[in-house]
């Protein structure tokens, strides 16, 4: 590696528009054609994602190499998440991140590898001073792969500022990419947001009928509306050689000829990713699988992708005037989408109502609550809740039925269940679990006192106590026992636990600690000979898997291997 070294610029904006960001100071990662599979600040699950999705035609293996000259700052390995990935610090003060890794640069791999026979784990996060792993711009330092919780070989790509917060990688200049499509919008929506608001004699959520062109812009027939209302959409953009229905750059609205309301993905923070529950329809998008993007905003939790706006995207429609709303839907190479949708005032037909169900147990977002009755309790932080919402609460024996799985949740709703009645055996084995409609019972943390067991959630749904009494599974894959394994490089297992899911575990042969990588989506764990920690012609494996109530499974064998 070439020796760098230097103190970074201290890098500071309060302000900053494309043209003041480097142009041409990062390059691309991967020697192959940039082709995404997604782009930055499309709408996930629970998050906006962060960077760019390259693709790497399929395979694992392609050589990652540093966008700009810099140091290594931060490994991390886990199993979920990003799995194997590198954090890169520039003197310019913007850090990029690869992530999804087969495997290290091999004097990094050295590094690491090191540090996890040290600590004796594979999971390890480590955060290298600035003369350590040094690196040159275009050099190689890793290999692209499909760790974590990748759906498929390939490279994911950020850059973050100096306050850790992701940027669009496009506004640094990666043209290369090929974009001549304009995004498309699949479907439009209007929401009423006041008691006296309705859009074409309904109230709530209303899909509204549009008029397709040639050139792929589309036309709502007018509407009649009153009150408070606001529009979303359900689009995507399309990428020139790919498939992908990726996210687009930026929606923009004006109200009769002016600003109104703009959306762009340029740049947000992690600790506003969450609200993109309260940015979309969630409770569409879980029946659905679909996402519809609001276009309005909220006082307490403003998005940094809002901007320019007027009432927070909020039309008010009032007697005697007509309306024009017009959307364009933009991605970063220009191409655009027109939306036009024409609004005349109407009054409301008092013969509708709202559809509100009441119950016993009204919470305010703004405040706490808290509910203990019986064997069960829960506590609601303040804000964990968008709106203001009647609680649906079922209780039957130690299960409790929380609300509708449909409302989104911000902050962690603490569940707790009474076990004083259970021995100190039966409580080893009960964890809580959350209990789909379809019967399928999953772990989720579990805390577990004296006489009561806590879990946090960000969901609500049906929770349980369930007991696990049924060790995890462990079958050696390319081995057997007291087999010749000269040849072999790797020594690969299939572990697996059907109720709470694996925990930990540990391998050792002849008593010493050997690495393993496990792999979740494949359930494998898998040894490198050319670790060079096995150097005993004849070896006894040891494997001890535990699943997370503690049932614990203990696979021995013994192998023979010439070096």
């Amino acid at each position: 590696m070439k020796i760098w070294y230097g103190l970074l610029i201290l890098f500071t904006q309060m302000f900053w528009a494309q043209n003041d960001l480097p142009q041409d100071y990062f390059q691309k990662p991967l020697d192959i054609p940039l082709v995404l599979s997604g782009t930055f600040g499309e709408l996930r699950s629970n998050h906006f994602h962060a960077g760019l999705d390259l693709k790497t035609q399929g395979r694992t293996g392609l050589e990652v190499k540093a966008s700009a000259e810099g140091y290594v700052s931060r490994i991390k390995i886990q199993r979920f998440g990003y799995g194997k990935a590198l954090y890169i610090t520039h003197p310019n003060g913007y850090t990029t991140v690869y992530a999804h890794l087969k495997k290290f640069a091999p004097e990094i791999e050295e590094y690491v590898k090191a540090y996890q026979y040290d600590q004796e784990r594979y999971e390890v996060q480590l955060f290298p001073s600035a003369d350590k792993l040094p690196v040159s711009a275009q050099e190689v330092i890793a290999y692209s792969g499909n760790t974590g919780s990748s759906g498929g070989p390939h490279l994911h790509f950020e850059i973050r500022d100096s306050q850790s917060r992701p940027m669009n990688p496009f506004l640094f200049g990666f043209d290369e990419v090929k974009d001549t499509k304009p995004p498309r919008a699949r479907s439009i929506y209007a929401f009423t947001a006041s008691k006296d608001a309705h859009i074409n004699n309904k109230k709530g959520r209303v899909k509204l009928r549009t008029i397709r062109s040639q050139n792929g812009n589309l036309k709502v027939p007018e509407i009649k509306a009153a009150g408070d209302i606001y529009f979303g959409i359900e689009a995507y953009d399309q990428l020139d050689l790919a498939f992908n229905r990726n996210g687009y750059y930026e929606v923009e609205a004006k109200l009769n000829g002016l600003p109104f309301f703009t959306s762009t993905f340029n740049r947000f923070a992690f600790s506003e990713t969450r609200y993109l529950n309260r940015l979309i329809d969630y409770g569409y998008y879980r029946e659905h699988k679909r996402r519809i993007h609001k276009l309005k905003s909220y006082d307490y939790n403003r998005l940094d992708i809002n901007h320019d706006q007027i009432n927070n995207g909020v039309l008010q429609i009032n007697d005697t005037l007509n309306y024009k709303y017009d959307l364009k839907i933009k991605d970063f190479k220009g191409n655009t989408t027109q939306i036009h949708i024409p609004i005349s005032y109407e009054p409301l037909n008092q013969n509708i109502k709202d559809s509100i169900a009441k119950t016993n147990y009204f919470v305010k977002h703004d405040h706490a609550f808290a509910y203990d009755k019986g064997l069960v309790d829960f506590y609601i932080p303040k804000h964990a809740l968008y709106n203001d919402t009647y609680l649906d609460i079922k209780i039957e024996g130690e299960s409790i039925k929380l609300h509708d799985y449909r409302t989104p949740v911000h902050k962690g709703i603490t569940i707790g269940f009474d076990v004083s009645q259970y021995t100190d055996e039966d409580k080893q084995h009960l964890f809580i679990g959350r209990k789909m409609p379809w019967g399928k019972i999953y772990y989720v943390n579990t805390t577990k006192k004296k006489n009561r067991f806590t879990t946090g959630v960000k969901e609500f749904g049906e929770y349980i106590l369930a007991k696990d009494t049924t060790p995890p599974t462990i079958n050696p894959l390319n081995f057997r026992n007291k087999q010749w394994l000269s040849r072999f490089r790797y020594l690969k297992l299939k572990i697996d636990d059907d109720l709470t899911g694996i925990d930990s575990y540990r391998a050792t042969v002849n008593g010493k600690f050997i690495l393993m990588e496990y792999d979740y989506k494949t359930n494998t764990l898998v040894h490198d000979f050319n670790d060079g920690v096995i150097n005993e012609t004849e070896n006894n494996f040891k494997l001890v898997v535990t699943d997370k109530v503690g049932n614990t499974t203990i696979f021995e064998s013994k192998f023979f291997r010439k070096n």
